[in-house]
């Protein structure tokens, strides 16, 4: 048992605000459900209303009122399914024979997602309970629709679900793990080794992981204003614009090649030699430089960009070039072997800082320009 909870706990996290708020509105939506067919209209089969109700407390008011649709006409299905072939056989075993694999399959092809799983549990519960006659047929469908009104009720008008600080929470890691990132490599890899490179190549793939859970918070973010009826009431702070994340992308891009070619160089696996250390001090120089430009970035996106943070910004980077014109001077004086590893270095490390500077020819976005909502300086 305290090995199984040992695997379990770091697989636990703390609920944000987002997903407390959503819980507390699912169970009151089931609440109020239960209460209007169970109390009020004193049905049958109360239990479908809060089932539906909790079932369409979603993450979006859009996607609570597709998801009714989808779990309405799964539910029907089922329960018409299940009382016809009932109501011919009129044996609950043989009924169950034949309906179970026809719902089961319905709901696997049907283009519904999870909520095909409601045809077949809806079949079992309406032969379960010997409950087909035409009478409780319609009570149960429309103890389904009462409930799925109050989820798609309570989910739109208590609290509607903004993902916009979710976004936003996302694009400012981009700078922080970048700079992170750089910074561990700048202080140890004058003396790193295989290992060690490898997990810096390991910490480079997780970015890319990052800006794709960032493209799949946009998205959420977009589908949450859809059909909301609160979102201009609400608090809202705007994320950055796309162009943010095609900059991180490439800087996260030019980190993996980056991190390869100094694991490669450790392992020998293109037979590269290491270079001198005093080269690869300078490296480090630069680096660190240029995790002081990732984090005047990550301060403009949590507090805007004004003209001390852009400065600090500028003369980061003017240090990092700077740094970088010391490193070209080693590429002199070296042998091929040692030359072409320090070239490769140089190249990876030249293109991560053209990526960091404002882009002159006036395409993307550059890092330092973009604010909180999206607009450049």
């Amino acid at each position: 048992m305290n090995a199984l909870l040992a695997r379990l706990t770091p697989r636990m996290h703390r609920p944000d605000r987002q997903q407390v708020v959503q819980s507390l509105k699912a169970a009151a939506a089931a609440i109020i459900a239960w209460a209007l067919t169970g109390w009020w209209l004193t049905a049958p089969m109360a239990l479908m209303a809060p089932w539906a109700a909790v079932a369409l407390v979603q993450g979006t008011v859009y996607r609570s009122v597709r998801t009714a649709t989808q779990l309405i006409m799964m539910i029907t299905a089922g329960t018409l399914l299940a009382a016809g072939a009932a109501a011919l056989t009129g044996d609950t075993m043989i009924a169950m024979i034949i309906v179970l694999p026809v719902t089961v399959l319905l709901g696997n092809v049907a283009p519904v997602g999870g909520q095909g799983l409601y045809a077949p549990t809806t079949a079992l519960f309406v032969l379960a309970y010997g409950s087909y006659s035409l009478p409780a047929v319609g009570h149960r469908l429309l103890e389904t629709v009462v409930g799925a009104a109050v989820g798609i009720a309570v989910n739109a008008l208590v609290l509607p679900p903004i993902h916009s600080l979710h976004v936003t929470g996302l694009a400012r890691s981009l700078p922080r793990d970048c700079g992170r990132l750089l910074r561990d490599i700048g202080d140890e890899v004058e003396d790193y080794d295989a290992q060690r490179a490898e997990q810096w190549h390991r910490d480079a793939r997780d970015l890319s992981a990052a800006l794709s859970e960032l493209h799949v918070a946009r998205g959420r973010d977009a589908e949450s204003l859809r059909l909301n009826p609160g979102h201009r009431l609400r608090r809202r702070t705007p994320p950055p614009s796309t162009g943010w994340d095609i900059v991180w992308a490439r800087v996260a891009n030019r980190l993996l090649a980056l991190t390869l070619t100094l694991w490669e160089i450790a392992s020998h696996r293109r037979g590269l030699p290491r270079p001198p250390r005093r080269s690869l001090h300078r490296v480090g120089s630069l680096l660190s430089a240029a995790a002081e430009v990732c984090a005047a970035d990550e301060t403009i996106m949590e507090h805007g960009a004004d003209e001390e943070r852009c400065d600090r910004r500028d003369a980061a980077l003017a240090d990092a070039r700077e740094a970088l014109a010391v490193v070209k001077d080693d590429l002199r004086g070296h042998g091929p072997d040692v030359g072409a590893a320090l070239g490769s270095l140089v190249a990876d490390c030249h293109a991560l800082l053209d990526d960091l500077a404002p882009d002159e020819g006036g395409e993307g976005v550059p890092p330092a320009r973009v604010h909180q909502g999206g607009s450049t300086a």
